[in-house]
Parts: C-alpha cells; structure tokens; sequence
C-alpha cells in the first residue's frame, strides 16, 4: 500500500511519492505471476545510511525514464530490442552464434576475420559488450557514469561451458600441470586487468571457469582449488580490498556450484569482516535448493560471526541444466526470488535463529524484472523511512537489457535528490548500477548467446521494452522540431 505524506514532508515527500506512482504507473511492464509483499517483522537495526539532502533547487519537468539514454545508444537499444523480439529473428541467431563460438576456422573466427568481426560488434558486440581493451571499457563506463548510474559491475568473459549430460573427463582434456598454470595465469593477469579499470564501491565480477582446465576438473570433483589458483584468487581479493572494489563470484552451471559456494563461503570467511562485504556469492532463485542454500550461508555468518553478501539472479544457464533441479513453472521462479527479497530485507529467514543477532549482509538485486526490482525497492524504501531494521539494497541490470526499468531507477534517485526541503530531510533513492562485459569478440560469444536466450523467454517483456524505445525516439523527434 502506499504511504500517504503529510503536507509537513513537502516538497521532499511530495516529489519523492509523485516519482513513485510514476513508477509505479507504467513505466515499467508487471510480469504476470510476480508477487508483492509487504515486510515482515524484524529482530535487528538497519545498518544503513540515509543520504542528506541536497541544496534546494527547483524541479525540471518530469521526463519518461529513457530520456537519461545517449541518442546513440538508444537508435542501437530499437535495433536490438526489435531484433530480440521477433521470435524468427532469435531462432535463427542462436545456432549461428553458437557455431561461431567455438569455431577454429579463419572463416568462422570473428577475431580472426575483419568482415565477420564487423558484423558480430556492430549488431550484437557492441549493444551488450563493454569492450575489447581497455580504451573502450572506460569509454562504455564513462558513458554509465554520465547516464547516472551509481557505478558499474565489470566482468571478464572468458569462461567454459559444459553440456548438461557431459562428464568431467568429455570436457576437461588431460593437461600437463605447465599448461594448467598457464591458463590459470592467463586468467589471473585477465581479472587484475579487469580489476585495474575498476573504481571503489564498483563491483568485479569473477568467472571461475575461466581459469580453464585446473579450476574445472577441482570442481567438479568438489575439491579445494589447487594451489596454483588458490594463490591467483588470493591476489585477486588482496587487490580489490586494498582499492575498495567489490567482487561478486558469479553463478555457474550445477556442475561446478556446489566447489564455488564452498569456495566463495571461504573467501567471505576470510574478507567479509569487521562489517566490511568485500566478496558476495551468487544464488539462482530458479533452483529448488536455493531458499536452503541461502539459509546455510546464513547460519555460517551467524555462528561464526562474518559478513554474508549476496547477488540474487533467477538463472541463467536453463537450457544446460538438469530440468528437475529447476522450479517447474516461470511463476514458481517468480514467487521465489521474491520471497527472499522480502525476508532478506526484513531480516528474517526461514531456519535462521531470531534468538540471536541476524548476521549483518548485504544484498544485490540482479534482476531484468520490474516487478521484483519494483517492490524490493519499496520494502527497503518504506521500512528505512519507518526506522525499521533493513538491510543495504543494490540493483543492477545487464547492459543492453532492461534499459526502462535501470533508467527509470536513475531518474527517480534524480528526480528525488533534485527537490529541497530544509536540507535535512533524508532521501532514500534507488542506488541503480549495470553489469558490464569485456572480452574478444570470439570470447563474449556465450556470454551473447545466453542474452539472446534469456530475451527469447521473455517475448512479452522485450515487446514492452521494444514500445518503450518508439515512444522516446518519437518524444525526441517531436521535441527536435519544437512540437513537444
């Protein structure tokens, strides 16, 4: 339900909830069976920090969410979104792209062939990719930091993927130990390069997997990392902590996540202290398990008395997992990831004592659907304005996906830091960030392909997104010629 204001919250409270009903009014598409809940009670105080108010000034006239989008950028989001939302268009790129991936050929390699390299960038690269050096990874961030956006999420793309009905010895091929070292520091010396283009409170994404065959064939025997990479990944974490970047391990296949939670829980064992989260693990709402996984990492942190930090994804590797580990509906997925929002938020879980202190964490919420970010966001919004305990809050999207909903969180924090009041009213606006890849062109390609599937799920919703782009391409247009 809506808070109601007084007229002593104005102009502060007025302009925040008129944000709001925008927001709420259809700027963002509601996916069927998504679920809104209000919080419940909680046993511990917030450690969040509310952000004081600017200088008064006068507020713009309200403008829809993609107008904080480049010109540019925009005309390339219509030509993609069009393209993801025609059903025959998708189908035929997912096994081309797939072919390409893998390919050694000269013919097939977009690295190694200039017309295929400029047909790969310029219609998927360069719409979901940051990059390919260093050069034009900072131009991309430059542009989010422009946009708005509180920081950005930076992963390498390197990776291996593993059929669903493969083996460990299928895929990982018998390797000499220098070979294994190798790639392990090829790797290494990749995620510092990524690291090094990253600033404080931007977050490093880490794919395990392409460490290549050392890290492969440990987990999915479920071993400890051997030394090789265990001394890459203690590089790793000893440079982001000593610049003030975050990392967040990322999510993989069945297969290897069982080694990466055990992995990831030690690494938060050993940074995640004194109220510091420098490493979060990533949980996927559409497993069956993960509402125990999380109560697990939960426990761990209170009975030992460390940081959890967490990144919630609903999923994305459906089509190379085992199905009956997977919710058997969308709705199923739905409801579950936001079940956690709430509980999260509100500081209670299924399993967790309340007898003792909830253990301190913090939360990202990496989700493409309106809803859940909708109603994450106004659990956390109403329970810090209530002086309720909650906990930090953080969202984020993929680039090139989800621009109305990442927008239109940039717009509202605008639109909400842009009002006065007496300087001292506290705001609590949406800290929005986007998920950034960088890589060769051959190496993002299953990266591309697994967006490309991810869309071809969602047909409504991209069709949504697609009416959303016409509609400020048109408000701009009329704009130019002084008709709006």
């Amino acid at each position: 339900m809506e808070r109601r204001f007084a007229r002593s919250d104005a102009p502060l409270g007025y302009i925040a909830r008129l944000a709001r009903q925008r927001w709420r009014s259809g700027s963002f598409p509601r996916r069927a069976g998504s679920s809104s809940a209000s919080a419940t009670p909680s046993v511990q105080a917030s450690d969040e920090k509310p952000t004081e108010n600017p200088t008064p000034s006068r507020s713009p006239k309200p403008l829809p969410p993609l107008s904080v989008m480049p010109t540019r950028i925009l005309l390339r989001s219509l030509m993609m979104t069009y393209i993801l939302s025609s059903p025959r268009l998708v189908g035929l790129s997912i096994p081309i792209m797939h072919r390409i991936s893998y390919s050694k050929s000269w013919f097939l390699n977009p690295d190694r062939n200039p017309v295929l390299h400029g047909i790969v960038r310029r219609v998927f690269y360069d719409h979901f990719c940051a990059g390919e050096n260093e050069a034009e990874v900072k131009k991309t961030m430059a542009t989010m930091a422009k946009m708005g956006f509180e920081g950005v999420i930076l992963g390498y793309a390197r990776e291996t993927l593993v059929e669903k009905s493969a083996s460990p010895k299928d895929n990982v091929e018998t390797s000499a130990a220098d070979i294994a070292e190798r790639v392990v520091k090829e790797w290494k010396e990749g995620t510092l390069q990524t690291l090094a283009m990253l600033g404080p409170e931007d977050f490093l994404a880490v794919k395990l997997t392409g460490a290549g065959p050392a890290a492969i064939e440990a987990m999915t025997k479920r071993e400890a990392p051997p030394p090789v990479l265990e001394a890459a990944i203690t590089e790793i974490c000893d440079q982001a902590s000593k610049q003030g970047t975050r990392l967040w391990i990322d999510a993989e296949q069945q297969v290897f996540q069982h080694a990466i939670d055990t992995w990831t829980i030690d690494l938060m064992r050993k940074y995640n202290r004194d109220g510091r989260v420098l490493v979060y693990n990533t949980l996927q709402a559409y497993l069956k398990s993960t509402p125990q996984n999380i109560t697990r990492h939960l426990q761990l942190a209170q009975k030992e008395d460390w940081s959890l930090g967490i990144k919630l994804v609903r999923g994305a590797y459906i089509t190379s997992e085992e199905r009956a580990l997977i919710h058997d509906t969308i709705e199923d997925t739905h409801a579950c990831y936001n079940s956690i929002v709430r509980n999260l938020l509100s500081r209670t879980f299924p399993g967790v004592s309340q007898d003792v202190e909830f253990p301190h964490m913090q939360l990202f919420l990496a989700s493409h659907n309106a809803e859940s970010v909708r109603s994450g966001y106004e659990i956390w919004r109403e329970r810090n304005e209530k002086g309720l305990p909650t906990i930090k809050l953080e969202i984020g999207q993929l680039q090139g996906m989800a621009d109305e909903v990442s927008c239109g969180l940039v717009q509202m924090r605008r639109e909400m830091m842009a009002v006065g009041g007496n300087g001292s009213e506290k705001v609590w606006y949406p800290r929005a960030f986007k998920c950034l890849c960088w890589g060769k062109t051959q190496e993002c390609i299953q990266f591309l392909v697994r967006r490309v599937v991810e869309n071809r799920g969602s047909l409504d919703r991209t069709r949504f997104w697609l009416d959303g782009l016409k509609r400020e391409l048109w408000r701009r247009m009329k704009t130019s010629i002084g008709l709006d």
